[in-house]
């Protein structure tokens, strides 16, 4: 009967990686025979991210981000490339634990010189996450589960939205250099690693979709106001070809700020919300 069993699992199994591979064929979509890696490409961001608080439990997370990229004829910071509109409302659970739940417009630029189609496309996305601060002595190191559910679209005249599930993980690390405390006038560094999966129906062979490495240098202004820049590193396989990665150099620019209007103790967050 175990025998059986191993053997139905093993031609179950075969006829899913067979009906993969037909469907992929199908496509015309032919994996190279060793991966390939663009050349990287540099971007800009200008992040904003606010967190009003609402109440005890509640907050409003807003964030807003300014995103460059390059291109041949405008290096450097380069041409719009998307901005973000990111809003939810939170509830904090505990010191160590929050949640979040919103959505996203995400206005993308045709960044392709070349190109004769649209130059302006919209992409809609549903978003909730989890993060658990756990300190370690005066470091603190924080763990951000990110569900994304997501509609996207080309530039062609006739693209249709295709919809996909972002499932993302960052572990983070908020180290303070000149203090023991996250207080004004401290600065920190911050490494950090996220892995960005995909899934859908069109995401047949290219599931990792961003892997990103980041050192992030913060200052703390005020109790409530802190600025951060970085530089990441990403890499991920594009939608066309499971066998063709992407690569980007990001400098990042962040501004943190944590309005409280409610009569209470000005003091820091609890927690470091972040992007």
């Amino acid at each position: 009967m175990k025998n059986y069993l191993v053997l139905r699992s093993i031609a179950v199994c075969l006829f899913v990686v067979f009906g993969l591979s037909k469907a992929h064929s199908q496509e015309g979509n032919v994996l190279p025979e060793e991966a390939e890696f663009k050349d990287p490409v540099g971007r800009i961001w200008f992040n904003t991210y606010g967190n009003i608080r609402i109440s005890k439990r509640l907050f409003w997370d807003a964030q807003t981000h300014f995103r460059f990229e390059e291109t041949e004829n405008t290096p450097f910071i380069g041409q719009i490339g998307q901005i973000y509109n990111r809003h939810a409302i939170g509830y904090i659970y505990s010191k160590s634990f929050n949640v979040s739940l919103g959505g996203v417009l995400r206005i993308n630029f045709n960044t392709d010189e070349s190109s004769e189609d649209r130059s302006v496309v919209p992409e809609w996305r549903i978003w909730h996450q989890y993060q658990y601060a756990m300190p370690l002595g005066s470091t603190m190191f924080y763990h951000r589960i990110r569900i994304e559910h997501r509609w996207t679209q080309g530039f062609a005249e006739d693209s249709e939205f295709i919809f996909r599930n972002r499932w993302r993980y960052m572990l983070r690390a908020k180290v303070p250099l000149n203090n023991y405390k996250f207080e004004p006038g401290t600065f920190y560094v911050s490494p950090e690693a996220e892995l960005i999966m995909q899934s859908g129906k069109a995401v047949v062979a290219s599931p990792l979709e961003d892997l990103r490495l980041t050192t992030t240098l913060g200052y703390i202004i005020q109790p409530r106001l802190t600025v951060a820049a970085g530089l990441m590193y990403s890499t991920g396989q594009t939608l066309e070809n499971g066998g063709i990665y992407k690569q980007n150099w990001t400098f990042r620019v962040h501004l943190y700020f944590s309005p409280d209007f409610r009569k209470v103790k000005n003091k820091l967050p609890s927690i470091h919300f972040g992007d």
